[in-house]
């Protein structure tokens, strides 16, 4: 009798949302199938889970392409760290979670190298932004891609398997229990999310802090909720609150990640970067200014060098097709410009109200599909397919 495999799957994912989505891909594949051993890079959601770690996702995440350039012999050396413990152990099915510029490469890579494993990309890279060119990559190297919004099957060929999911933030959101966080009553709650890594936090959060000494010096009746990603940033926050004259207290209160769902069901809108939160807040209904706070080298790479010009930026935009939040990306993050979007979401109850009319909307179109139970579905029938032959390692 042949036995199985020592580990079934591998999972990679290398920045906080491919965390998120992670965790809740775990958490349906162990409620389907309790027996399987699971290996892979993850974070903190995906650790609390049960997933045996070959390297945690911290080590992965970097920022901008400067960033990037800097981190890049650490990267290298990740790279096969992790492509070498996947030829090693022959996990039957490898799944990759969003992270295009990791693990397009890392899936090309371990089929050159011979991987006779199934390969499954889960959340669609940004084709759309990056280009089609790497659709034929995709499909070469690929056996199926689950994808979390409606629209990116079509980008693909007919006969390569492309499935839409639904999308995980929706189950999320939808099972979530809320809990109260006691903020004054007849106060209008103004939610920052700044970023989760140092270098977002010091592009954005400057300009956040400016924007609240100018409301604040206007009217007490706001309370600004910071999101804090990580207790370690709490001093930065707190050094960019002071340059202003501002500190923690009865109008500016840090709220724990862990909270981050609260603190969107109870705002009265919202100011984010750029990013998986962007939806987030849009499944929420609250009407948010994004940011996305760029250096001018990066900017110059982003569209003189790799040509990025897009109309929209954030997902609730692109999945619209038009401005649901407004964006202030790169040079149009300025002052003047955040306090002008700002004062219209608090005070024009126009665009307020077309605001969270479309924010229905973006609802309707992701629908009802419990996104992770589908992926785990996909994924296990990838699995059962394969042989159990006995490969030790």
């Amino acid at each position: 009798m042949k036995e199985k495999k020592i580990y079934d799957l591998f999972i990679f994912a290398g920045e906080h949302s491919g965390d998120l989505h992670g965790e809740g891909l775990l958490r349906a594949l162990y409620a389907k199938r309790a027996q399987l051993r699971i290996c892979g890079v993850g974070g903190p959601k995906m650790r609390s889970v049960g997933m045996d770690v070959i390297v945690p996702m911290e080590k992965f995440q970097v920022m901008g392409f400067v960033d990037v350039f800097i981190a890049m012999p650490k990267l290298f050396y990740r790279f096969y760290q992790i492509a070498h413990a996947i030829l090693e152990k022959k996990p039957s099915v490898a799944v990759f979670i969003d992270y295009p510029g990791f693990n397009l490469r890392m899936e090309k890579h371990l089929r050159k190298k011979g991987f006779t494993g199934k390969i499954i990309h889960y959340i669609c890279p940004s084709v759309w932004a990056w280009g089609k060119k790497r659709i034929p990559l995709i499909e070469k190297t690929v056996d199926a891609l689950l994808c979390i919004l409606p629209s990116e099957k079509r980008l693909f060929s007919p006969s390569f398997p492309v499935h839409y999911c639904g999308n995980p933030l929706v189950d999320r959101i939808r099972n979530m229990q809320y809990q109260d966080l006691h903020f004054p009553p007849q106060k209008k709650v103004v939610a920052l999310f700044p970023g989760s890594r140092k270098k977002e936090i010091e592009r954005n959060f400057p300009l956040y802090a400016k924007l609240m000494k100018e409301l604040l010096s206007q009217t007490e009746d706001f309370l600004f909720a910071i999101s804090l990603s990580e207790k370690k940033f709490t001093s930065l926050l707190l050094s960019y609150l002071s340059k202003e004259g501002l500190s923690t207290g009865e109008n500016i209160v840090f709220v724990d990640r862990s909270q981050s769902y609260d603190l969107m069901h109870c705002c009265h809108m919202a100011i984010a970067k750029s990013g998986t939160v962007t939806l987030e807040l849009a499944l929420h209904g609250a009407p948010t200014v994004v940011t996305y706070g760029v250096s001018s080298l990066d900017l110059f790479i982003a569209l003189r060098i790799l040509k990025i010009y897009l109309p929209y930026y954030s997902l609730p935009n692109i999945l619209m097709g038009k401005e649901v939040f407004a964006e202030l990306i790169g040079p149009n993050f300025t002052f003047d410009k955040l306090s002008c979007a700002v004062h219209a979401l608090l005070y024009n109850d126009s665009t307020r109200s077309t605001c969270m009319q479309d924010c229905r909307q973006i609802k309707q179109i992701l629908g009802d599909k419990e996104a992770s139970s589908e992926a785990a579905s996909h994924i296990l029938s990838f699995l059962d397919m394969t042989s159990t032959d006995v490969m030790d390692f």
